[in-house]
């Protein structure tokens, strides 16, 4: 399948609508000024101004402004958490010209404002938003002048209103988070693997819009044929997707947003995460829906790059307000958001949410917020209403072709049926504790998530840490563990596939990092070599997770400084290969017979040459301050064969470490 070519032809046809953006301005044609440079930003009701970058959010202001300190080093999270519970104020003043002031119409269009905002121009209201997802404009023509006009955006804590709302509402409560109540990023709240950001700010473009006569809009044509499969079966239901009628087997990841504050994944920081995906030989992305709905650049990305999409609408864990506001708001950033992203060839699916629908039915929220019977139905059936009535609905309007799903997924990892129909989150490995080996008899027909934590590399623990910090279990350690019991899930796996954790607090955290890591290489591996070892059974095995959003012990197989590969990165690439048969080997290295492999290594240019005396397990090369790729790493090393690896760029005086299990375990009694 070309996706590129058929989205060419979509993209060149749409561009003769939207000419305007090029910048012509003689009489006939609609004129674009973008509005992002002079702008100012202040706490409300406190005089100072300073700078403000446009894109951008408050908190990477008051960074530039050297007015907080780096909000991922060590613990200084729990430091910043006064920036979400204050309003900020933004302004600037922008220039307007008679010719201007001549067309017949005059919009001030934001692609986005983050999230509860009220617009002024020329002290004039003429605008208030509360969705991060919409595009809102306003018909300015009464309030601009000739010469200086002053944009004013104020914003109200995002935390403060939801708060607010949900105190507003009690005793009726819905679960499980106050977050429910508004249209932003779920992810800025907190999450397993994030941090508690909860931004404002102008997060994307805003320009001046003026023109005689509104553009005509083209018919839409879908890019390919897009099925679906659900058929039943002697053992359950299908699930799996046909593209331009041909089943397509599909491997990849989920991808979360790639930062907390949005505006710091530019072009360059796309192309990187992107490229991990391609390059580990991945053809599919789930974007998650507690982030956002991601920029055009990173649909082109996957367009170019043969990655599907499968993409959730931005609602995660959370069920959901049943009043007509909601509704209508939520309504307008569907149709927006789909019209917006309908030509990209690669979004295969569109789906209500993540794990709503399972989470009301199994993870005991009755229970724990002592929901009664008449809300609880009230509950179900605003959810109902929403996911499978009215957003279907609401898709079909703007995109007829591609199929949609209400809940991802619609059965729990506990039922039975989660292994013979639908698609399935299982998480029996991890949360359940379960053996890696349990897959080869619990492997579902379309597995959109799974996974096994790590800690983030080591460079990027000495980077965020200092030298007391650096022991099992310090806070600092334990404030970018974010997972419930994180560090007990991690010892126990540790405990059964590589040593014995009685003595693990006196490990050094380089040595935990790299058990931690090869840990989950055994487990990618493994679980994605069984996954595809039962197709056509199963048709799809999308892990969690790509990508990470800050540095943080998480389920990701990169990093988030320079996006450089985990251990588990490498297994990935190899068990994701078409050209050869996944190796599933479950021996557990905890059992193996390992021996001192000597091994000893040569540099020559970009390459190193390794050679063992004996067999080596999960040979790690690390270069000291190298941020690129090397084409293998944590890889088994036999006696007396030569394996060459390459650098993928020069390096001055490289200071290079090889690494096996066999150090490792011996250095730890």
């Amino acid at each position: 399948m070309n996706l590129i070519k058929s989205h060419s032809l979509l993209f060149g046809s749409l561009s003769l609508l939207i000419g305007f953006i090029n910048g012509r301005s003689d009489n006939s044609q609609n004129i674009s000024i973008e509005i992002n440079k002079g702008w100012q930003f202040h706490q409300v009701n406190q005089s100072d101004w300073h700078p403000a970058t446009v894109p951008g959010e408050v908190h990477t202001d008051l960074l530039k402004n050297k007015m907080i300190p780096d909000p991922f080093y060590r613990d200084n999270e729990k430091k910043l958490v006064w920036i979400e519970k204050k309003d900020w104020e933004y302004k600037t003043t922008f220039e307007v010209a008679q010719k201007i002031l001549d067309k017949k119409n005059s919009k001030l269009v934001f692609d986005g404002l983050d999230t509860y905002a009220t617009v002024y121009l020329n002290d004039k209201q003429i605008l208030k938003t509360d969705n991060m997802f919409r595009q809102w404009s306003a018909d300015v023509k009464p309030y601009l002048k000739e010469g200086k006009n002053e944009l004013r955006v104020v914003f109200k804590s995002a935390q403060n209103v939801v708060d607010s709302l949900a105190k507003k509402d009690l005793p009726y409560v819905i679960p499980d988070n106050p977050r429910a109540y508004v249209r932003k990023a779920q992810y800025h709240f907190g999450w397993d693997w994030g941090p508690k950001f909860t931004t404002c700010g102008i997060w994307k473009s805003v320009r001046l819009e003026v023109f005689n006569e509104t553009a005509i809009e083209k018919e839409y044509k879908a890019p390919h044929q897009y099925e679906l499969v659900q058929e039943a079966d002697n053992v359950g239901k299908s699930f799996y997707f046909k593209i331009d009628g041909k089943p397509v087997y599909m491997k990849g990841a989920n991808y979360i947003p790639s930062d907390a504050f949005l505006s710091r994944v530019t072009h360059a920081e796309y192309d990187k995460v992107i490229a991990t995906a391609k390059d580990a030989n991945m053809n599919m992305l789930r974007v998650w829906g507690g982030g956002i709905y991601e920029s055009d650049y990173f649909y082109d990305l996957c367009d170019k790059n043969g990655i599907y999409v499968w993409q959730d609408f931005m609602f995660a864990g959370t069920m959901v307000p049943g009043d007509k506001h909601f509704f209508d708001n939520v309504r307008e950033e569907v149709k927006y958001q789909v019209k917006r992203l309908r030509h990209h060839p690669s979004i295969v699916v569109w789906c209500g949410n993540n794990e709503i629908d399972e989470a009301f039915k199994n993870w005991g929220w009755q229970k724990t917020f002592k929901i009664d019977k008449k809300d609880s139905i009230r509950l179900w059936n605003d959810y109902k209403r929403l996911f499978q009535d009215s957003i279907p609905k609401w898709v079909k309007e703007v995109d007829p072709h591609r199929p949609y799903v209400s809940s991802s997924p619609l059965l729990g990892w506990g039922k039975p049926q989660s292994i013979t129909e639908g698609d399935s989150h299982y998480w029996g490995t991890w949360w359940g504790l379960e053996d890696i080996e349990v897959t080869q008899k619990k492997t579902g027909r379309f597995v959109s998530e799974y996974g096994m934590q790590a800690m983030p590399n080591y460079s990027t623990t000495e980077r965020i840490t200092i030298e007391e910090d650096r022991h099992l279990y310090s806070d600092v350690l334990k404030a970018h563990q974010k997972a419930g019991k994180g560090f007990n899930k991690l010892n126990s796996y540790l405990q059964r596939y590589f040593k014995d954790t009685t003595n693990v607090k006196t490990w050094s955290v380089k040595d935990y990092t790299y058990l931690t890591q090869c840990l989950q290489y055994y487990s990618f591996k493994n679980i994605i070599g069984i996954h595809r070892s039962k197709a056509p059974y199963n048709m799809g095995t999308i892990l969690w997770q790509l990508n990470d959003c800050w540095p943080v012990a998480s389920w990701s197989i990169t990093d988030y400084y320079n996006r450089q590969p985990k251990a588990a990165w490498y297994a990935v690439k190899e068990a994701y290969r078409d050209d050869v048969k996944p190796v599933v080997d479950l021996t557990r290295p905890i059992n193996l017979k390992l021996e001192n492999p000597k091994i000893k290594f040569k540099l020559d240019g970009q390459k190193i040459v390794l050679k063992a005396d004996k067999d080596a397990k999960y040979v790690w090369i690390d270069i000291k301050g190298y941020t690129g790729r090397l084409s293998d790493n944590y890889f088994d090393l036999k006696a007396g064969q030569e394996k060459t690896i390459s650098i993928e760029s020069q390096i001055a005086n490289p200071s290079i470490t090889i690494t096996s299990l066999y150090e490792v375990l011996n250095r730890n009694k």
